[in-house]
C-alpha cells in the first residue's frame, strides 16, 4: 500500500530544494576557485536554510495534523481553543530541536514522534543528538558569522560535507516523522 505524503512534507520538499541549489553553486565556485571567499558564507546560509526548512516542516506538520484530528469539532468552541492554543505557541515555537519537537507533537496529537526517528544508520538516540548538534551549528552560523582572526585563518564553521549530510539527514528524518504520524 503506497502512503502519499503530507503537505508539509511536500513544502519541506520544495524549500529544502533552496539549500541544494546552494550547495550545488558552492561547487561550481570551487571548480573555479578553490579557496573561494564567499564559499563559507555560503555554507553558513544553506544550514540556515536547510533548518529554517526543518523549523517550518514541524511547525506545518503539526498544524496539519491536529487540524485533521479537530475536523469533527472544527468551528465549536473547542475546537477553536485547541486551535488557538497550538497558534499561540507556534508564535514561540523556535529552533524545534529533538526535545521541543517531541513535546509539541506529543502535547498535541499523543505521538513520540522522536521514537520513530529510525532508517539507515540512525537510531532515535542518534538522530536526536544529530538535530540538536545541527540546531547547535546553526546557533552559531547566525550569531557568530565569522571570526577575525589574524595569521592563519580559523577553520570554516560549516564544511561543504557538513552541509550535504545536513540537508540528507534533514530530509530522511522529515520521512521519518510523517511515518510515524502515519502509523499512528
Amino acid at each position: 500500500m503506497s502512503r502519499s505524503i503530507s503537505r508539509a512534507h511536500e513544502t519541506f520538499d520544495s524549500a529544502i530544494e533552496d539549500a541544494c541549489a546552494l550547495l550545488a553553486l558552492i561547487d561550481s565556485m570551487y571548480k573555479q576557485d578553490p579557496v573561494a571567499p564567499t564559499a563559507e558564507a555560503l555554507k553558513r546560509a544553506g544550514l540556515v536554510m536547510s533548518l529554517t526548512a526543518w523549523e517550518t516542516y514541524v511547525e506545518d506538520r503539526v498544524t496539519e495534523a491536529v487540524n485533521m484530528r479537530l475536523k469533527a469539532v472544527s468551528g465549536s468552541p473547542i475546537g477553536n481553543f485547541v486551535s488557538s492554543r497550538l497558534n499561540d505557541e507556534l508564535k514561540r515555537f523556535h529552533n524545534p530541536n529533538s526535545e521541543k519537537t517531541r513535546r509539541i507533537f506529543l502535547d498535541y496529537l499523543e505521538v513520540d514522534v522522536t521514537a520513530g526517528w529510525k532508517w539507515l544508520h540512525f537510531e532515535p538516540a542518534t538522530a536526536r543528538k544529530m538535530l540538536d548538534d545541527l540546531l547547535a551549528k546553526r546557533g552559531e552560523a547566525v550569531h557568530r558569522s565569522k571570526s577575525i582572526t589574524a595569521g592563519v585563518p580559523a577553520p570554516h564553521l560549516v564544511k561543504r560535507d557538513d552541509l550535504d549530510k545536513a540537508i540528507r539527514f534533514l530530509k530522511g528524518l522529515v520521512n521519518a516523522t510523517d511515518k510515524a504520524l502515519a502509523e499512528h
